[in-house]
């Protein structure tokens, strides 16, 4: 595996009290009622019903992410209980040739970036592009308007919530501009897309895929 390097300076913030990994954070969301979240559902609801996955698998992991959001009225809000309804986003050079990764420090791989929906998302892919800018420190990131992915994923002990479910989206960015390492994670980087780094998630190849095609389709 060959990192791309030159490409991202990295200033680490002082604050570490945040959840290491971007999408565990405590399982209440102070200062915000669940009815402001409602939105959030409804959109969820509206980009899993258009999401037509290639592979059985995927389609599983549809219906149970849309199981779950009909049977919990406020998932979206971190209030609802074990299981969390989160965004994240992969970010792809432009050619789909590299893919930038958060080694996050809890979760110790690296993966995409992303992390829980507030109530001022104005949907889905704005937590998305939020979470994506946030952890790297990258200003006016765009996801592509569709899911490239769905990942219903159990979460080991010290988090703070028990299950996470995933919508995940792509986006493009120079890997010329300069990136931040948020207090989330330990490291950042670009990396090819056919070669990521030794301990890279074990869901992040299939997401890489996914992404790719997307951004080639447009």
């Amino acid at each position: 595996m060959t990192r791309v390097t030159g490409a991202v300076p990295r200033h680490p913030r002082l604050s570490d009290g945040d959840d290491p990994s971007g999408t565990m954070e405590a399982m209440t969301d102070p200062g915000e009622p669940p009815c402001a979240f409602r939105h959030l559902d409804e959109d969820a609801a509206t980009l899993l019903t258009a999401y037509r996955p290639a592979t059985a698998e995927q389609e599983r992991q549809r219906r149970r992410v849309l199981d779950h959001l009909h049977r919990t009225p406020k998932a979206s809000w971190r209030g609802s209980g074990p299981v969390h309804l989160t965004a994240s986003l992969l970010v792809l050079a432009p050619d789909g040739a590299h893919v930038l990764l958060a080694r996050h420090r809890k979760a110790r791989l690296w993966l995409q970036l992303g992390g829980h929906l507030e109530a001022t998302d104005t949907d889905v892919r704005a937590a998305a592009e939020r979470e994506g800018c946030e952890e790297s420190g990258l200003s006016g990131l765009r996801a592509l308007p569709t899911l490239v992915d769905v990942d219903c994923h159990t979460l080991g002990p010290g988090f703070a919530c028990r299950e996470h479910l995933d919508l995940r989206f792509a986006a493009t960015a120079d890997p010329a501009a300069a990136t931040t390492t948020s207090a989330e994670s330990d490291d950042l980087g670009w990396f090819p897309a056919t070669d990521l780094p030794a301990g890279t998630g074990g869901d992040v190849p299939r997401l890489v895929a996914a992404a790719r095609a997307a951004v080639r389709a447009g």
